[in-house]
């Protein structure tokens, strides 16, 4: 009889401690949490523009110095600014709102460990994102 205890006590404690992590905040990765789903999907979604091919704007030459960044004031910081992390392509391809580059930004300053620069380098990098890779563009 005890070791029916022992097991059900031990059964108990499993599904207690699955439920716990179940029940545990988890905070989604916004640069996948459209994967797999065509841009435009649901219009009043602003995610779905992440998944908009990068060609849907005026085409422009990049400069290569910079990863193929388009040209313009603040090319060069932020190059030199998402470059630690990620490619210029992640950069290139992104069609998001002007809020969600804000929202971007603080994800991957408090969830990725990104070093936040200066305010006027921080407002000069989302400047120049939101001028050349926004969707309201």
């Amino acid at each position: 009889m005890s070791r029916i205890i022992k097991t059900f006590a031990a059964a108990l404690a499993v599904l207690v401690l699955g439920a716990g992590l179940a029940a545990a905040e988890v905070r989604p990765d916004p640069m996948q949490a459209l994967a797999g789903r065509p841009a435009g999907a649901n219009p009043l979604d602003p995610m779905t523009a992440i998944r908009a091919k990068a060609d849907a704007g005026e085409a422009r030459a990049g400069n290569e110095e910079f990863g193929g960044l388009p040209d313009g004031e603040g090319a060069e910081e932020t190059y030199y600014q998402c470059v630690a992390c990620h490619s210029t392509e992640i950069i290139k391809q992104q069609r998001v709102t002007d809020h969600r580059w804000d929202e971007l930004w603080a994800w991957m300053v408090e969830e990725q460990g990104m070093v936040e620069p200066d305010e006027e380098t921080r407002a000069l990098i989302l400047t120049y994102l939101k001028t050349n890779f926004s969707s309201q563009r």
